[in-house]
């Protein structure tokens, strides 16, 4: 039996989105709701899903009891890891048929619309997934104790080091470490207290400064940003190489002011996403 609608769900750390669709194509309705991270909440996030899915059954005029016609496919958040998608995937749902992935997933598909690629998030922390064209290779997203190479609270943290490194006599000072220090009125103790609570979006404030200092061609600068390339390129090697040689989406909050450091052939693999999440999620839910 064929499904009569396609619906699409982004579920992310504290918005869901959803689109719904008929046989057609044809776009019927869409809604959002907020939400909470499913590896906090399971609960919480599936129900929130649930949720902006009956809206837009309701916006479209359809009657709920229409959502078992329907074929739907989540991205939800965390999903990477196994026993969260374990616990999303045993939830009872309305439909014909569902499918629960990773939002990143969901991402690639949409950012290829549904052939072989790959998608990169650097921002605050990183993430990629590759698509082979039968299936996913996820790489990081495991927190910025573990992981996060090529991020912005990566590098914040490093510029701090060098900053300390250099205010106790052990590197020489250059205008950017000078510049990290007078955040903490030139005080270690004060920085330390500020480092023993901070969060990563704290630690990844400092990347604005420290891409505006590499752009005066000050030589601490560059070498962070260089070294934050040099882990960025080695993370999309490895969605490169696993998407059998596809392109690349670079998004995230660092994407735009790393691109001119990196590689040349890194360069060269880069493309802009042709759709969007909800774009992935469709697709994915109107897969055999």
């Amino acid at each position: 039996m064929q499904a009569e609608y396609f619906v699409g769900i982004d579920a992310g750390s504290y918005q869901c989105r959803v689109r719904l669709t008929d046989r057609q194509g044809n776009e019927l309705a869409n809604s959002c709701v907020k939400t909470t991270p499913l590896a906090l909440d399971s609960s919480a996030a599936i129900t929130a899903a649930l949720t902006a899915v009956e809206q837009a059954f309701t916006h479209a005029g359809l009657s709920l009891d229409a959502q078992c016609q329907a074929s739907a496919a989540f991205g939800f958040a965390g999903c990477h890891i196994g026993r969260i998608r374990q616990q999303a995937q045993a939830w009872p749902m309305p439909f014909m048929q569902h499918r629960v992935v990773s939002d990143l997933e969901v991402a690639c598909l949409g950012a290829h619309t549904g052939q072989c690629g790959g998608v990169l998030i650097v921002g605050t922390g990183s993430q990629g997934t590759a698509f082979d064209g039968q299936q996913f290779h996820s790489l990081g997203g495991w927190g910025f104790a573990l992981a996060d190479q090529g991020s912005g609270a990566q590098l914040g943290r490093t510029a701090l080091r060098l900053a300390l490194s250099c205010h106790q006599g052990l590197t020489t000072h250059t205008p950017l470490t000078q510049a990290l220090m007078a955040q903490f009125e030139q005080d270690a103790e004060r920085m330390q207290l500020w480092a023993s609570t901070a969060t990563p979006s704290q630690w990844a404030s400092f990347s604005p400064l420290i891409f505006d200092y590499a752009a005066r061609q000050d030589n601490l600068a560059l070498q962070l940003i260089d070294q934050l390339a040099a882990d960025i390129d080695d993370l999309l090697a490895f969605l490169i190489n696993r998407s059998q040689q596809g392109k690349v989406s670079l998004l995230g909050g660092i994407a735009n002011p790393i691109t001119p450091y990196l590689s040349p052939n890194s360069r060269r693999r880069l493309r802009k996403p042709l759709g969007d999440v909800l774009q992935g999620a469709l697709l994915l839910a109107r897969r055999d």
